[in-house]
C-alpha cells in the first residue's frame, strides 16, 4: 500500500514520539531526553532513550531505535500500513484511499486470510457448541451457570471429538492446508495427514481490542492434557501484547481493570457485571500487558487464585505493574479459590466490598516477605528488618520517594522511623555503588549476543553521523559517495540523504526514517531494519572495536571525552567505507569485474588514507 512521502510526514509530525511512547512505558525526563526500561527485552536499568528534539527512540541494551512509526510496528506487530493507519486516526489525519504495490499487498493478503480464517474457525466452533455432538460442551458451560446471552456475547463453542471436521470445513471454505497450519489451526503428519489442534474442547475465541478474532484457547472435556490448549503465536496474535477480554473491557467507563488468571474467571465477573476483567494468554503476565492495561487504568486489581501458584503470580506482576507505572492491588478471595467461586457462593456484593477493600501491593509484599522469617527470634526478625530495607530501596527506586513505604513498614512492624530511613539510606548508596558495573556487563552480554557485521555497522554510523551533523557533508563528499556504501536499504538511504544534504534542505533522523518508509518498493524486512539505520552512534562503533564498553546515548558527553581524536575517528571510518566498497567491486575470486573502475577507487582510497579532514 502506498501513502504520498508528504503525508506520512505529516502523520509523523503530528504525533509526538515523547507523546506515544508514554501511552506504552513509564519513561521519566533526563537532561534533554527520556529514559525508561525498554519494552522490547527484559531489564533492570533504563537503557531506553527517547530524544523529544530527534523524534526517535534508542536502547543501548537490545540495539532497538527509530522514530515513532518503528515504535508501533515494532510494539504492536503492525505493519506499515496498519501503523499509519493507526498514528494517522491518533492525529485526525484523514487517509485516502491508497494503491497497493505488490509486497504490501501480499503482506496484507496474508494478514486478512488469517483473520478470516480464525472467524470462520470460531464461526464453526460456535454452531458445533449448539449441534447434537456438542451436548458434552453445552452441559459443561451450563453447568459453570454461564447463561446464553453470556456464551453469545464471548462467542463460546465446542471442538468436536473427532479430529479433522474443522480442516474439512475450512478446505470447503476455501483455505489452503499451509493457511490451516500458519493459523494454528492444524498440523500435518506423514502417517496421519491433516489433524485439527483442538478437538474435545470447549473454546474460546480471542479477540483484540478491534473483536477480531486472533486465536483461541480450549479447555478439555474429561481428564485430557493439557487442561487449556492454546493457539500459537501467528502473525495476528501474540499472547505477550493481548489480554483475554480487553474487547469488552475497555469500554467499561470505569478507572480500574480486573487482572484475572483464567478465561473462565473473566467470563463469570463480566456475567456478574463487573466488565472491567481481563486475563493473560495462558502464559505468566508480562510488561507488554502491562503496558496494554496503562492505556485504559491507573489502578489494577490483581484476582489471581488464592493457592500458593496464585500469590507467586501475584508478587511477579506487582513488580510489572510498577515498571509500567500502574498501582496494583490484591483482591483476597478466601474462603474461594477464584472470582468464579467466589461470586457463586456469596455473590456480586460481597465481591463489590472485597474490592474496596483490596489491599494495597507493597504491605501484601511484606506479608509474604514475614512467612520467610520467624519473629518471634531476635536474629530471625533483624533479618527481616534487613529484607524490609531491600523491598524499600526496590520499590522507591521506581517510585522515587521512600518516605511513604519507610512509613508503611514502620508502623505495620513498629520499626523506629529514623533508623529505618538512616538504613534505606545506606543500602541505597552501597546498591548504586554496584550499578554501574551490573549494568555494564549486562550491557556487554547483550551486545556479544547482537553484535553487528562490521562493514554494515561502519555504513549505518556514517548515515547517523551525517544526519546528526550536517556540517560534515561539504568536508567528506569529495571522498565518499552513495555508491560507496552496499547494495540495498543503506546505498537508497545514503543515496536520499546525499541528495537532500547536497540541495542544502534541512534533515532530520525521523524524517529521514519516514522518507524510507514511506518508500512503496520497500520490503517488510527493509521496514523493519529501517529502525536502525540512522540510530547508530559513535559508541557502538567504539564498543566493536574494543569489544565492549559503556553506551554513549549523549553527544556532548562523548565530545567532551574524545576531543580530537573524533577527527582521526571519522578519517578512519571513511577509509573502511572505502576499502570496503573497493572489495566489493571485485568478484568473489578476486576477480576484477571493472577495470577502470578499480584503478580509480584505488587511487581515491590512497588520496583519502593521506588527507587530513579537519572538523573546525
Amino acid at each position: 500500500m502506498y501513502y504520498p512521502e508528504e503525508l506520512v510526514e505529516e502523520v509523523r509530525q503530528k504525533n509526538d514520539i515523547v507523546d506515544v511512547i508514554s501511552h506504552y512505558v513509564r519513561i521519566k525526563k533526563k537532561g534533554s531526553n527520556y529514559v525508561g526500561l525498554c519494552p522490547f527485552h527484559n531489564e533492570k536499568t533504563g537503557s531506553f532513550m527517547v530524544s523529544q528534539n530527534k523524534q526517535i527512540y534508542k536502547c543501548f541494551g537490545c540495539g532497538a531505535g527509530g522514530n515513532v512509526f518503528s515504535f508501533v510496528m515494532e510494539y504492536e506487530n503492525y505493519t506499515f500500513v496498519e501503523a499509519m493507519k493507526y498514528l494517522a486516526e491518533q492525529a485526525g489525519v484523514k487517509l485516502p484511499e491508497a494503491e497497493y504495490n505488490e509486497e504490501a499487498r501480499k503482506q496484507q493478503n496474508r494478514r486478512t486470510r488469517l483473520l478470516a480464517l480464525n472467524k470462520d474457525a470460531a464461526t464453526y466452533f460456535y454452531y458445533q457448541l449448539r449441534a447434537p455432538g456438542g451436548q458434552a460442551g453445552l452441559k459443561y458451560l451450563a453447568g459453570r451457570q454461564l447463561s446464553e446471552e453470556t456464551m453469545k456475547k464471548f462467542g463460546l463453542g465446542y471442538a468436536n471429538v473427532t479430529s479433522s471436521d474443522l480442516t474439512q470445513y475450512l478446505r470447503s471454505k476455501g483455505y489452503s492446508d499451509e493457511e490451516i497450519r500458519n493459523g494454528g489451526l492444524a498440523s500435518f503428519h506423514e502417517k496421519y495427514g491433516m489433524s485439527d489442534k483442538f478437538w474435545n474442547r470447549v473454546m474460546f475465541p480471542i479477540q483484540d481490542i478491534n473483536h477480531r478474532v486472533i486465536g483461541f484457547g480450549g479447555r478439555v472435556m474429561g481428564e485430557g492434557e493439557p487442561k487449556y490448549l492454546n493457539s500459537p503465536e501467528t502473525e495476528v496474535f501474540d499472547k505477550s501484547r493481548n489480554l483475554y477480554g480487553l474487547n469488552f473491557a475497555r469500554t467499561s467507563r470505569k478507572k480500574r481493570m480486573i487482572l484475572c488468571e483464567g478465561y473462565m474467571d473473566v467470563i463469570a465477573m463480566h456475567q456478574a457485571g463487573f466488565t472491567e476483567a481481563v486475563a493473560s494468554l495462558g502464559t505468566a503476565f508480562t510488561s507488554g500487558q502491562a503496558s496494554l492495561l496503562r492505556r485504559y487504568a491507573e489502578d489494577v486489581i490483581l484476582a489471581y487464585d488464592s493457592d500458593e501458584a496464585g500469590v507467586r503470580a501475584a508478587l511477579r506482576a506487582i513488580g510489572i505493574l510498577r515498571d509500567a507505572g500502574l498501582i496494583g492491588k490484591i483482591l483476597h478471595l478466601e474462603p474461594y479459590k477464584d472470582p468464579d467461586e467466589f461470586i457463586k457462593n456469596l455473590g456480586e456484593e460481597e465481591f463489590e466490598k472485597r474490592i474496596k477493600e483490596a489491599e494495597d501491593s507493597f504491605s501484601f509484599e511484606l506479608r509474604m516477605l514475614e512467612r520467610d522469617y520467624d519473629m518471634k527470634v531476635p536474629e530471625s526478625k533483624l533479618k527481616f528488618r534487613r529484607a524490609v530495607v531491600e523491598k524499600i530501596c526496590q520499590v522507591a527506586d521506581q517510585f522515587e520517594d521512600a518516605g511513604p513505604f519507610i512509613e508503611s513498614a514502620c508502623e505495620s512492624y513498629h520499626f523506629d522511623v529514623e533508623e529505618m530511613r538512616r538504613a534505606v539510606i545506606t543500602f541505597g548508596n552501597r546498591q548504586e555503588t554496584n550499578a554501574g558495573l551490573i549494568r555494564r556487563r549486562a550491557r556487554e552480554e547483550s551486545r556479544l549476543e547482537k553484535r553487528e557485521e562490521p562493514s554494515k555497522l561502519n555504513e549505518k554510523l556514517m548515515l547517523s553521523w551525517l544526519v546528526d551533523e550536517p556540517g560534515l557533508y561539504p568536508k567528506i563528499k569529495q571522498y565518499l559517495s552513495p555508491v560507496d556504501f552496499s547494495t540495498g536499504l543503506c546505498r537508497k538511504a545514503a543515496e536520499r540523504l546525499f541528495d537532500a544534504l547536497e540541495k542544502g534542505e534541512g534533515v532530520s533522523p525521523s524524517a529521514m526514517m519516514t522518507s524510507l518508509q514511506a518508500d512503496e518498493s520497500a520490503s517488510e524486512e527493509e521496514q523493519k531494519e529501517i529502525a536502525s539505520l540512522f540510530c547508530t552512534r559513535i559508541s557502538d562503533h567504539l564498543r566493536h572495536m574494543t569489544g565492549g564498553g559503556e553506551a554513549e546515548p549523549e553527544k556532548e558527553e562523548l565530545e567532551s571525552v574524545m576531543g580530537k581524536d573524533k577527527e582521526r575517528m571519522l578519517h578512519d571510518l571513511l577509509v573502511s567505507l572505502k576499502r570496503e566498497s573497493l572489495l566489493n567491486m571485485t568478484g568473489e575470486n578476486g576477480e576484477k569485474q571493472d577495470f577502470a573502475g578499480i584503478v580509480q577507487a584505488k587511487k581515491a582510497l590512497q588520496e583519502l588514507q593521506k588527507a587530513h579532514i579537519s572538523l573546525e
